[in-house]
């Protein structure tokens, strides 16, 4: 594990339209100790070679033959990261310029093992909304509020050695920060917008509905709560994924 080094996470699935320019917000982070893993899962488009076009002189991808899903594509992007950090960045988000080198100076402030960002929102190339999180996160908090957005978490392995996703095929993020948060770690917010979280028009009723049930599930199947328990968590859900979309 090499001190410093910061490895970013990538998966990908038939990203052509969006891979290059979330592959350049990395290549233009202001912190330079970095290594980019990407995963190709199984895409049938052209993304692979749009990032084999690149230099590649700071990325590692692998490509997969079959697919997989997110979750087990950035277990295997995992298996081969060899930085002391991990950062997660989905395909179609991209980062600030100095998102890496102010998260990791908060962290050492914080002695955070676990941090994430703020974030704006992005609908056809137009920001939406911004949103803003709390400076600490326990379990109990997450529950009802998943803020935490994949793309602006970064996790230091010297402090939580052990980072795995289930195998889902949605939620695996958040159900992976209350793995984590349910050991006793804390989550430390930056209330700093740092990165950009990336929607299609045609994808938002859908994806809400999905995302839902898919938060539902997670809280009977993956956290076995009562059903009481989980309907209050998914109440307090609810509110705040309605809030994080109009604040």
């Amino acid at each position: 594990m090499k001190e410093k080094l910061v490895s970013v996470i990538i998966p990908t699935y038939n990203s052509e339209a969006t891979i290059a320019k979330t592959i350049s917000s990395v290549l233009n982070q202001s912190y330079k100790s970095l290594e980019i893993i990407i995963v190709d899962d199984a895409s049938n488009d052209k993304t692979v070679q749009i990032i084999q076009d690149i230099d590649k002189s700071q990325i590692s991808l692998f490509v997969l033959k079959q697919n997989i899903g997110a979750a087990e594509a950035r277990n295997v992007a995992l298996s081969k990261a060899r930085g002391r950090f991990i950062a997660f960045l989905d395909s179609d988000d991209t980062w600030y310029p100095e998102k890496l080198a102010r998260q990791l100076r908060f962290m050492e402030e914080h002695q955070a093992g676990f941090s994430f960002t703020a974030y704006e929102r992005v609908v056809a190339s137009t920001v939406k909304n911004t949103v803003q999180v709390p400076r600490r996160l326990a379990y109990n908090d997450l529950l009802r509020n998943t803020i935490i957005n994949c793309s602006t978490v970064v996790i230091d392995r010297k402090r939580i050695n052990h980072i795995k996703m289930p195998s889902i095929r949605t939620r695996q993020d958040t159900a992976t920060w209350l793995s984590i948060l349910k050991k006793g770690y804390v989550a430390y917010g930056l209330n700093h917008v740092l990165a950009s979280y990336n929607l299609r028009n045609d994808s938002l009723s859908s994806k809400k509905g999905k995302m839902a049930l898919q938060t539902w599930k997670m809280y009977r199947e993956q956290e076995k709560l009562s059903y009481w328990h989980a309907a209050i968590c998914f109440t307090c859900y609810a509110y705040n994924a309605v809030r994080k979309r109009i604040i």
